[in-house]
């Protein structure tokens, strides 16, 4: 059974739905029925800077039941490294495969499909939906993915539980040319800390069929927890992707945010981090990367609810050829945020004369005595520049490309040498044309081994210099 996301109606979300429990499914025709009455993009400030337009719904096929999918020879690969760790398969709607190490299931960890947990601990994922409603007015595809969402993951991190190693996804869309809809949950319970690192993936779909990646991803961090999201988007260059995240951050808790976005004809990102308690951070760092007519939409928004909360973001964007980006946020301060620090940046460099950037970044501050600060620039890369390194030996291609790694390194620099190098990798194979994914191979070893020792190098400064001891 099928259809496409021009004819998703109330039958074939039941259908989806068939088996969950009645909450559950109404929660499901609730958001329906908002998908139904918004338009693309909700604020008439953005529209028509908004590429949506992009998403050819009557192309995009979506499968109402998970069928069995094959595992690709480069994504056997992969599998045969996520043997080794903690972490989950997910190939179309279906969880193909979960791994959970013995020293990480003692702990008490769950690690399993949506579906699963439903089935399994519905109070668990009750109680998180409850606790953080929705609000489906929002955006239009938050409240598709709310109502249509075929697979998942559901990550569960229990009290005080350290998890040393990442807990890897990896993601990706079916070979038959259909579409996935997500819904991922995360909870770090009181005191606990994990990182969730999630690789997505797509074959590609062919030219009448317009294959697209809908993702709804929700994380509750409770007091004192710290939970990292690090997202590897390397999709295939005719597929769509869009993302709606949102971070629930109570008192003294973190959430971080780590994203480079690299695939997909149109990446649609919006991220909310909502800091509900005192002492609340939520941080959002996101490197992306376009060629060709690629276009990357990126919304980030700092919502402070509690006092002394602290909020950061940072995107930057290389524009290449004749892609584009939009960056959209916004700092919204509530009435009980007294003592709250906000900050809020969008950066692009264009290196070509056809590729486009803007950014609208935005403050709402309903009280007194906070720091709130945004900042936004484009620029062509300097031709100066370019001349300086060309006289040092380099060719113009090879001088764009450092200046491009000098503008992302102070951002790269914060996601630690392992992401760093992953970013690097991928930023390293889309500029030479390569397949995007990420391999085990003799580069990435070199690429490992440079950010480590970089890592090292900075340590000892640090640690030697008198002024940081």
């Amino acid at each position: 059974m099928a259809t496409t996301l021009a004819g998703i109606d109330a039958s074939n979300v039941d259908t989806i739905a068939a088996g969950e429990p009645e909450w559950l499914s109404k929660s499901r025709r609730d958001a329906l029925t908002k998908y139904l009455s918004l338009p693309a993009e909700v604020s008439p400030l953005y529209s028509k800077y908004s590429d949506t337009n992009r998403i050819k719904p009557q192309n995009v096929h979506l499968s109402l039941a998970p069928a069995k999918q094959n595992v690709s020879s480069d994504l056997a690969k992969r599998l045969e490294e996520l043997e080794k760790e903690t972490g989950i398969m997910q190939i179309g709607a279906e969880i193909s495969r979960v791994f959970v190490k013995d020293s990480v299931a003692k702990l008490g960890v769950i690690v399993t499909g949506i579906k699963d947990a439903i089935a399994k601990h519905g109070d668990l994922v009750r109680a998180h939906m409850e606790a953080n409603p929705l609000d489906y007015q929002e955006d239009r595809y938050m409240a598709f993915e709310a109502a249509a969402f075929q697979s998942g993951i559901f990550i569960h991190i229990p009290r005080n539980v350290v998890v040393e190693d990442p807990i890897r996804i990896i993601t990706s869309l079916a070979d038959d040319g259909t579409s996935l809809v997500s819904r991922n949950i995360f909870v770090a319970e009181e005191g606990s800390k994990a990182t969730i690192v999630q690789e997505l993936y797509a074959p590609g779909a062919g030219s009448e069929t317009q294959q697209g990646y809908f993702e709804l991803i929700e994380t509750s961090v409770k007091p004192n927890a710290h939970l990292e999201a690090v997202t590897l988007q390397a999709m295939g260059m005719d597929t769509v992707a869009v993302s709606n995240r949102k971070a629930f951050v109570e008192r003294d808790a973190k959430m971080s945010w780590y994203v480079g976005m690299f695939g997909s004809m149109l990446s649609r990102y919006r991220t909310d981090s909502i800091m509900k308690g005192a002492g609340a951070l939520g941080e959002d760092t996101e490197i992306v990367f376009g060629i060709n007519n690629q276009s990357f939409d990126v919304t980030s928004n700092l919502i402070h609810n509690g006092q002394y909360s602290r909020g950061k973001v940072q995107v930057k964007s290389v524009m290449k050829d004749t892609s584009k980006s939009l960056f959209k946020g916004m700092i919204k301060i509530g009435k009980d945020g007294k003592g709250t620090e906000s900050y809020l940046s969008g950066h692009a460099i264009l290196l070509d004369k056809g590729a486009k950037s803007d950014s609208i970044p935005g403050l709402e501050i309903l009280t007194n005595e906070v720091r709130a600060t945004h900042a936004a620039s484009v620029a062509q890369m300097d031709e100066g520049q370019i001349y300086y390194l060309m006289t040092r030996g380099l060719n113009r291609e090879g001088a764009k490309r450092e200046i491009v790694s000098g503008f992302l390194e102070p951002l790269s620099r914060k996601m630690g040498p392992t992401i760093r190098a992953w970013v690097n990798y991928l930023i390293e194979n889309k500029w030479q044309g390569n397949e995007l994914m990420l391999r085990t191979d003799e580069a990435m070893e070199q690429i490992l081994e440079v950010e480590k020792s970089r890592y090292r190098e900075t340590q000892d400064i640090f640690e030697k210099h008198y002024k940081y001891r």
